[in-house]
């Protein structure tokens, strides 16, 4: 699943080639994706796109009359191609532009959503609740140690919550977590002013370190298939159960938390 990094490095990727370009044609080749595309997609006709934002994992595409609520999903994909190139089979949705190029969404899982949203899209229900973004103001050490007191639940699925911090989802928990020395199991509750320290500034790290890698690694935007490589980032621990740790040789260990895969070295993650 496209991760925060990955969203974003889509948004930097598409952005300059929508910002101020008019929309000539909306093209719905299929709607039911997690919910059905809105009819009033159309309202983009003839509008420019005025942005191009990201808020958590969902991108949003503003325009005069309204904002286009993206979410990727599982599988799906944002590229550019020229308009009368073939699309190809799962290309959903299509924004054809007067520079005559097209936005094409691809999801052949379907797991992603696009929604119309007439009002500041912040206010959205799906984006009403949610927690500070890890790169901005708001995300730091005394914020998960607040949140933090008396929880039970694992370090790892508290990390993951977006209502703690928006975007830190199974791959990024697991790096952070590697590089602030906490294994994935212990209870939120238990962590210290200082691991809460060591963790805030883990998760910024390897989401800055990720995002700098995807400007190198996602493939151009407009001459190729524009997919993102999603685990070309050089990984510590997550998908590595039974290597040796990079940094101590000691196994890689593997546990389902909240029936996700968890990995994490012993040694490097002693508590």
């Amino acid at each position: 699943m496209p991760e925060l990094p990955e969203v974003e490095t889509t948004r930097r990727g598409i952005e300059p080639h929508l910002r101020g370009q008019r929309i000539e044609r909306v093209i719905l080749r299929r709607r039911q994706l997690r919910w059905p595309v809105p009819d009033a997609l159309h309202e983009l006709r003839g509008q420019a796109i005025e942005s191009v934002e990201r808020r958590a994992k969902y991108l949003l595409l503003h325009a005069a009359p309204g904002s286009a609520i993206v979410h990727l999903g599982m599988s799906g994909s944002l590229r550019l191609a020229q308009i009368d190139e073939a699309p190809r089979s799962h290309d959903h949705i299509e924004l054809q532009l007067a520079s005559g190029l097209a936005l094409r969404y691809h999801d052949p899982r379907r797991f992603g959503c696009w929604l119309w949203c007439e009002e500041d899209p912040l206010g959205h229900p799906l984006l009403a609740g949610l927690g500070p973004e890890p790169l901005e103001g708001g995300f730091d050490g005394a914020h998960l140690f607040r949140l933090s007191r008396k929880r039970k639940v694992a370090v790892k699925a508290f990390l993951m919550s977006n209502s703690v911090v928006v975007g830190v989802g199974n791959i990024y928990a697991s790096e952070a977590l590697f590089r602030a020395g906490i294994r994935p199991g212990r209870a939120a509750g238990r962590l210290t002013r200082d691991d809460c320290e060591r963790l805030a500034a883990a998760v910024i790290g390897v989401l800055r370190a990720a995002i700098d890698m995807g400007g190198t690694t996602l493939r151009d935007f407009l001459h190729s298939r524009g997919e993102p490589g999603y685990f070309a980032q050089s990984l510590d621990v997550y998908g590595r159960a039974g290597e040796p740790c990079h940094r101590c040789g000691a196994r890689i260990r593997h546990k389902l938390i909240g029936q996700r895969a968890s990995c994490y070295c012993p040694k490097c993650q002693p508590f």
